[in-house]
């Protein structure tokens, strides 16, 4: 059985992901690396000098990929809480709703934050290509 937050239990992020269903976890770290990447990608593009090769299709797909999936992650958690809830009847605890919301708040927040980074390294990315194809 998975630990119920209490007052001696902070809701930290990793308690949050530590607690997390198995594929929420997987969804926690894919974003997490897919901004990592997006970063790193964006630094190494900007700093390659005139050749722009490889890595532009992912950081533009990610715009609109890592929202998604932080709304797919987020929907999964309110659905398994929705059901949890079914299953109990009867009021539930504020504690024991907070679990499953700081879930779905974390996935909608990582989600969007990696949407806002790929956004950002497009925009340096594309500035960049216009600037080179404006001087040759």
């Amino acid at each position: 059985m998975v630990p119920i937050f209490n007052a001696a239990t902070p809701m930290t992020l990793p308690a949050i992901v530590e607690r997390a269903s198995a594929p929420v976890q997987l969804i926690v770290l894919v974003l997490a690396l897919a901004a990592v990447s997006a970063v790193i990608i964006c630094v190494v593009k900007l700093r390659s000098g005139p050749r722009l090769a490889g890595g532009s299709a992912f950081v533009s797909g990610l715009r609109f990929g890592g929202p998604l999936a932080g709304l797919l992650g987020a929907a999964w958690g309110v659905w398994r809480m929705s059901v949890g809830l079914a299953r109990v009847g009867g009021s539930v605890p504020t504690q024991v709703l907070a679990r499953g919301w700081a879930e779905a708040s974390l996935l909608v927040l990582l989600g969007l934050a990696c949407g806002l980074l790929a956004v950002v390294a497009n925009w340096a990315l594309e500035a960049r290509i216009d600037r080179d194809v404006l001087r040759g």
